[in-house]
């Protein structure tokens, strides 16, 4: 198997963190730990993730910040998993990630899970980029800017 390439000295926003979510396993365990799994054996038969890869991934996850490992809240002698503030910081990106799933890989009417708000159970409303001033952005209303001095280093 071909080694992956880190990205740890990229100056693209979208790169740098896929050093620590860049694979399916870590967001699952990430979208659980939302859904306040905390265990391993929890995050294990959630996912049905081999004991050594689901360790790798859930070490990865606490050497970047976006899990802590602490002992666990019933004071029993096990640890769980908790999303940090670093880690708190994906749910956005995990509702983008969810809602684009939802207009892109399901047919119209075809049932799927729904993110709702809690307090008065309707689903959330969709994501939306916005400028400044309030517009809603696309694509086409948006540029990379590259720091003075380093040219397109990137693509």
């Amino acid at each position: 198997m071909a080694k992956r390439i880190s990205h740890r000295d990229s100056m693209c926003g979208v790169a740098r963190p896929l050093d620590a979510i860049g694979d399916w396993w870590s967001l699952l365990i990430i979208r659980d730990a939302f859904s306040g799994l905390r265990r391993f054996g929890e995050f294990q038969k959630s996912l049905g993730l081999a004991k050594n890869i689901l360790s790798a991934r859930l070490r990865n996850l606490v050497a970047h910040g976006i899990m802590d490992l602490v002992p666990a809240s019933d004071g029993s002698p096990y640890q769980e998993y908790v999303l940090t503030e670093k880690g708190r910081g994906l749910f956005p990106l995990l509702v983008a990630l969810r809602q684009w799933g939802e207009d892109f890989f399901f047919e119209p009417d075809e049932k799927h899970v729904l993110l709702v708000d809690r307090k008065v159970g309707m689903p959330v409303r969709k994501l939306e980029l916005r400028s400044q001033d309030g517009r809603v952005l696309g694509p086409e209303d948006t540029v990379v800017k590259w720091p003075s001095g380093t040219g397109d280093l990137e693509p």
